[in-house]
């Protein structure tokens, strides 16, 4: 009976200790001189360990290239925000998508469900080849 309650103490103190956290992330998206609309962007929070990643806002650039992604997780730690870009610019006929990701600055984590800074990533040209580009097949 009393280990069933330490039990029940120490489930509610993590529970407690759990705290929502926010990012977001905006900019604008273009394939050499022209706007890359319509391109697949998330925000994920990435986790470590056995915690799987989760997707915190997804969306498309609108016909300007422009976007923005805000959402919360409610983690034990600190969150992980990551941008992820899945696009074909520059791409001529590879199967999959370009994927490339960006870590969104710490100080852009607020506590709460809403973030209280929006990280500007400015305008960023897709054809950039990224160090440590990935494909994604899906």
């Amino acid at each position: 009976r009393m280990r069933r309650v330490l039990i029940l103490l120490l489930l509610a103190a993590a529970t407690a200790a759990m705290r929502q956290q926010a990012a977001g992330i905006e900019g604008k998206l273009m394939c050499g001189e022209k706007p890359a609309i319509g391109v697949h962007v998330k925000l994920w929070d990435e986790d470590s360990g056995p915690d799987p990643d989760d997707v915190m806002d997804e969306g498309y650039t609108d016909d300007n290239g422009v976007f923005r992604l805000q959402g919360s997780e409610t983690e034990l730690t600190p969150i992980d925000p990551v941008f992820k870009v899945y696009h074909d610019c520059d791409d001529g006929i590879m199967p999959g998508q370009r994927k490339v990701k960006f870590k969104i600055p710490n100080s852009y984590i607020s506590a709460g469900g809403v973030p209280r800074r929006i990280f500007p990533l400015g305008i960023l040209n897709l054809e950039t080849i990224f160090p440590k580009e990935e494909r994604n097949y899906l």
